[in-house]
């Protein structure tokens, strides 16, 4: 019984969480759950927070007020030690990708591997081939990111990304700066990895197409409101907005 109450502990859980740059608020009181297993979309206008939001989720910025939980266990309240240790578990991917530019491909995948574990050459080589397979990129190991489309570079950092297998991924803009063609198929990989590695994925964007491709929850941040004004499935919040804000994002209206 305690087990089966576990697994229905949420894979991240944000309480009351308040952005805020000095004086400025961003957003206040946001609230909201990640399943297990669930792709949830952080989506609103430009200027919404919603990459400051991801950075609070990953510790590279402090709430002033709130809490976020990783399986029922504040992540805000940790230390330092107990936060690396949380996000070893994590695997993000940033908006320009953020390789190494003197690395090859498969020397920025092997990165984490050398890091944090005691494998083998052999051992971290093969799961560098089998990644970059994973991503489409079997054959460009050698490459530098210099030497490869922008689309290649995203995949290669999603490649790094999930090196470790992480339970949890967070996407901040993965389309951007994609032609529509990339854009879907990263959207594809994504839907793919989740099946693969049953990752719970958090993806920030204003890309519809991105939103209702790979989305089962939506969380409409308002910069009106400066909070969080609807949550839901991206259908639901097209079908039946709360709000005429949600209704021209989810329509491109207006």
């Amino acid at each position: 019984m305690m087990q089966e109450a576990a697994t229905r502990i949420a894979a991240i859980q944000v309480r009351d969480l308040t952005m805020s740059y000095g004086e400025f608020v961003v957003m206040r009181d946001v609230s909201f759950d990640v399943e297990r297993g669930e792709i949830a979309i952080v989506m609103g206008p430009s200027g919404s927070g919603k990459s400051t939001l991801m950075k609070h989720l990953v510790g590279l910025l402090e709430p002033a007020e709130g809490e976020v939980f990783y399986g029922g266990e504040s992540f805000t309240e940790a230390d330092a030690v107990r936060r690396n240790e949380i996000l070893r578990n994590c695997g993000v991917l940033y908006q320009n990708g953020a390789l190494w530019s003197s690395m090859t491909l498969a020397e920025n995948v092997a990165f984490p591997l050398e890091e944090y574990t005691s494998l083998s050459r052999r051992e971290i080589a093969e799961i560098v081939s089998l990644k970059l397979a994973l991503v489409g990129l079997r054959g460009f190991d050698t490459y530098f990111p210099s030497e490869i489309s922008g689309g290649m570079r995203k995949r290669a950092a999603l490649a790094r990304a999930i090196a470790m297998d992480p339970d949890i991924l967070f996407f901040d803009e993965p389309s951007a700066g994609l032609d529509p063609v990339s854009s879907r198929r990263l959207d594809d990989l994504i839907l793919q990895l989740r099946d693969y590695l049953g990752a719970t994925i958090v993806v920030v964007t204003h890309e519809l197409a991105s939103i209702f491709a790979v989305g089962d929850k939506a969380v409409y941040l308002d910069t009106e409101e400066r909070t969080v004004t609807a949550i839901g499935s991206p259908q639901e919040l097209l079908d039946r907005p709360p709000n005429q804000r949600v209704r021209r994002f989810m329509t491109r209206s207006g």
